[in-house]
C-alpha cells in the first residue's frame, strides 16, 4: 500500500512538473520600442480572445482550459485576455494547456475590489499588495504576455484626473517587477475609447523622460468597426493617426462590434493587414463565451431561464463543459485569421527610434491633467474638488464607443461600457453596476 502511495505521489509530481515545464518552454514576448517581439526574433502580433467564464478565476480548472485551448488553437488564436484571477490558486495546469496550444495570456492585475476608482482616485498599499500578488502568481510563466494595471478606469471624459493614479500603479508594479528579478513582462493599461481623450490619455501614460514611470504597452477597447465598414467610415483611419508616432506597442484590447449580425470580423483584415500592421500589434476579440450580450464565439450548452440553478449555470448560461462554436461567428473569425499572418520586422533589424510623446496640456472640457505632473505616491488620494492642472467638469457624457457602444457588454469580465446615459444617471448606476 505504501509503495502504491509513493508511486501515485511520484506520478502526480511528474504531472505537475510537466505542466510547469510546458508553461516555461515557449518563446517569451517582450516590448521593444513600438513592437512586441518573440525571443526567437520574430515580431509578435496578437490574435486574441477575451476569456472570462464567470467572475471567478478561469485559470484554475485545468480540464476546462485544455478543452478551450484546443478549440482556440483551431480558431487560430495566440492570446487570451483574463480580467480577474485569484493569485492564491494554482495556475500551472491552465497556463500549461494554453502554452501547449501556442497561446499567451494578458492578465489584468486588478479585481472588483481593488480597481482604481475614477471618481476619487487613490493608489494605496492594499491595492499595490493585491496587484503584486497577481504578478507573483504569473511572472514565472513564459506564456505570460503582459499585465494591465487597469481596464477602463477612465470611462467618462471628465475622469482624466485619475490618469496619474493609473500611471503611478504602472510605475510601482514595474519597480516591483525589477526588485523581484522577473523578466520585463510588459505592464500597461486598457482604455475605453473616448473621443475627447484621444490621443491625450495614451500619450500621457507613455510620456516623460523617465521610462520607469511610463507604461510598456497600451490597449484600446474600440467597437467602431461594425458590419461593412471601411478604414475611413469606421474611424480606424483616425486611430491610425494617433498610433503613427507612438513609442510603445499599441493594440486593440477589446474589439468585435455586434450590432450588425452576423459578425464578419472584417476589421481584422485591416488591423492585421497592410493598412495597420506597421502601427498596431493586433487585437483581442470580445469574447469567448456566449452570454446575454451576444458577443460569444462558443457556448457550453443551450441557454436556460435565469432562475435555473445548477452546476456551472449562472445567469441562464452554462459556464463550463465542451465548447461548441457559435455559427457563423466562430467560422467567420477563423477564416479571417487564417489568411492574416503579418511578418513585421525581425528584432535584429529593428531599432527603437520613436521618442516618447509630449505630455499633453489640459484643455477646457477635455483633458484635465496639465503636463508631466508629479505622480502620486502609495497612499495618496485625489483631493475632492481639486484638479491636476484644471478642474474636473461635472457635466459631459462619454463619447466614441463608450457612449454609443455596439451593445452594453455587462458580462463577467468587469468591463464598464456605458450606453449613452446622462452623467447624473451614470453617477447613480456606477455604484450599483460597478461589478459589471
Amino acid at each position: 500500500m505504501f509503495a502504491k502511495t509513493l508511486s501515485q505521489a511520484a506520478l502526480l509530481a511528474g504531472c505537475v512538473i510537466s505542466a510547469v515545464d510546458a508553461a516555461t518552454s515557449v518563446p517569451t514576448i517582450s516590448a521593444v520600442g513600438s513592437k512586441f517581439f518573440s525571443s526567437n526574433g520574430t515580431q509578435f502580433f496578437i490574435k486574441g480572445i477575451a476569456y472570462q467564464l464567470t467572475e471567478a478565476d478561469p485559470l484554475i480548472d485545468t480540464e476546462q482550459c485544455q478543452r478551450d485551448a484546443s478549440l482556440m488553437q483551431t480558431l487560430g488564436a495566440n492570446t487570451i485576455r483574463v480580467y480577474h484571477v485569484d493569485p492564491r490558486g494554482s495556475h500551472d495546469g491552465c497556463m500549461s494547456a494554453f502554452a501547449n496550444a501556442g497561446i499567451y495570456a494578458l492578465i489584468d492585475l486588478d479585481t472588483f475590489n481593488t480597481a482604481i476608482n475614477p471618481t476619487i482616485a487613490s493608489w494605496n498599499q492594499t491595492q499595490f499588495n493585491a496587484y503584486a500578488k497577481v504578478m507573483d502568481a504569473f511572472a514565472t510563466y513564459d506564456n505570460t504576455l503582459g499585465f494591465f494595471v487597469g481596464n477602463e478606469v477612465i470611462a467618462l471624459n471628465n475622469q482624466s484626473l485619475a490618469a496619474p493614479y493609473v500611471k503611478a500603479a504602472a510605475r510601482d508594479l514595474k519597480a516591483y517587477r525589477k526588485s523581484k528579478g522577473y523578466r520585463n513582462i510588459p505592464v500597461g493599461y486598457s482604455a475605453a475609447d473616448i473621443a475627447e481623450l484621444r490621443p491625450m490619455l495614451q500619450n500621457y501614460l507613455s510620456c516623460g523622460s523617465n521610462s520607469s514611470e511610463s507604461i510598456d504597452m497600451f490597449g484600446l477597447n474600440a467597437y467602431e468597426w461594425c458590419g461593412d465598414n471601411t478604414l475611413q467610415t469606421s474611424g480606424y483611419s483616425t486611430l491610425n493617426t494617433y498610433a503613427a508616432a507612438y513609442n510603445v506597442p499599441i493594440f486593440f484590447s477589446e474589439t468585435g462590434c455586434n450590432t450588425v449580425k452576423p459578425r464578419t470580423f472584417a476589421d481584422q483584415s485591416a488591423i492585421l493587414g497592410p493598412d495597420m500592421d506597421s502601427l498596431w500589434s493586433g487585437a483581442i476579440v470580445y469574447e469567448w463565451i456566449e452570454e446575454a450580450n451576444n458577443y460569444g464565439l462558443i457556448s457550453y450548452g443551450p441557454n436556460v431561464s435565469v432562475t435555473v440553478t445548477g452546476a456551472n449555470i449562472q445567469g441562464g448560461y452554462t459556464r463550463a463543459g465542451t465548447p461548441t462554436p457559435v455559427s457563423p461567428d466562430f467560422s467567420n473569425l477563423m477564416s479571417q485569421w487564417k489568411t492574416l499572418n503579418p511578418t513585421g520586422v525581425a528584432s535584429s533589424a529593428y531599432t527603437a527610434s520613436i521618442t516618447p510623446p509630449a505630455c499633453p496640456s489640459s484643455t477646457a472640457g477635455g483633458w484635465l491633467v496639465n503636463g508631466d505632473v508629479k505622480l502620486p505616491s502609495v497612499g495618496q488620494t485625489q483631493a475632492t474638488g481639486t484638479a491636476t492642472g484644471a478642474a474636473a467638469t461635472t457635466t459631459g457624457t462619454a463619447t466614441g464607443t463608450a457612449a454609443t457602444p455596439s451593445s452594453t457588454k455587462g458580462s463577467a469580465n468587469g468591463g464598464k461600457e456605458i450606453a449613452g446615459m446622462s452623467v447624473g444617471l451614470v453617477a447613480v448606476m456606477l455604484g450599483f453596476m460597478y461589478w459589471l
